[in-house]
């Protein structure tokens, strides 16, 4: 039996793996799903200050207290939540068996979410955050640009989606080498416009297993079956 920590993305909060969640615990499986600081559930605690360390912070508390001196995690991170799971693992490498990349950041030390955009994207971000975003917010994208077409889908995940702080996306990663002791894996979402893919590639070059979904960005609403089903696998 493993344990695992599933980590949203931006916008998000430990709601959106709910139909995900059911099928690991029905696979005998413990599964938890923080939500990071000043979203989702925890939106009434966003300010200015919260940033990628006060999100790796989060995990890490959650790992130490949910989990027995001796036990192992497999930590998930979607998307943004690549940084966070990255630090996570170099900060307790022994607690965790394996991370899984869901179509996320794969990064190097030094590197920051706003970096790892393409320009066209991370243009977009910036524009946002200086109108709506009040130049410390990341307003929600839209999500038929992430691939998500059904209506039921979207009537569920858009009141949900809450700002995002910018913080987060600015303050570079700081690991060092014990992230290295941890196997990972990638699952890339192959039916949207795959800003991911070139963390797909740095996963290939490590010799790590990639899953190719044929899914949108948001394959936890849109593919839980077979997402879960994945995961099964790369975490076994």
């Amino acid at each position: 039996m493993s344990t695992f920590v599933l980590v949203h993305g931006a916008w998000h909060g430990g709601w959106c793996w709910r139909r995900v969640t059911p099928l690991l615990r029905a696979a005998g499986h413990e599964v938890l799903t923080p939500t990071l600081t000043g979203v989702g559930d925890r939106a009434h605690l966003v300010s200015p200050l919260v940033g990628l360390e006060t999100h790796i912070e989060d995990v890490v508390r959650c790992v130490d207290a949910e989990t027995d001196a001796d036990g192992e995690v497999v930590l998930v991170g979607h998307s943004y939540a690549g940084l966070v799971v990255t630090g996570v693992a170099d900060r307790r490498p022994a607690k965790v068996s394996r991370r899984i990349y869901l179509d996320a950041f794969l990064p190097f030390d030094g590197e920051s979410g706003i970096g790892l955009l393409p320009e066209k994207v991370a243009g977009h971000y910036r524009e946002s955050i200086a109108g709506a975003g009040h130049g410390w917010l990341i307003p929600p994208r839209s999500l038929q640009v992430l691939g998500v077409t059904e209506p039921d889908d979207l009537a569920w995940l858009t009141p949900r989606l809450t700002p995002h702080p910018w913080r987060s996306y600015t303050e570079p990663l700081r690991i060092g080498t014990a992230v290295d002791e941890v196997p990972g894996a990638f699952v890339e979402c192959v039916d949207w416009m795959r800003v991911f893919t070139p963390y797909a590639e740095r996963a290939r070059e490590r010799g790590w297993p990639v899953v190719e979904l044929p899914t949108g960005h948001e394959a936890m609403v849109t593919a839980p079956r077979a997402l879960a089903e994945a995961l099964l696998r790369l975490a076994g």
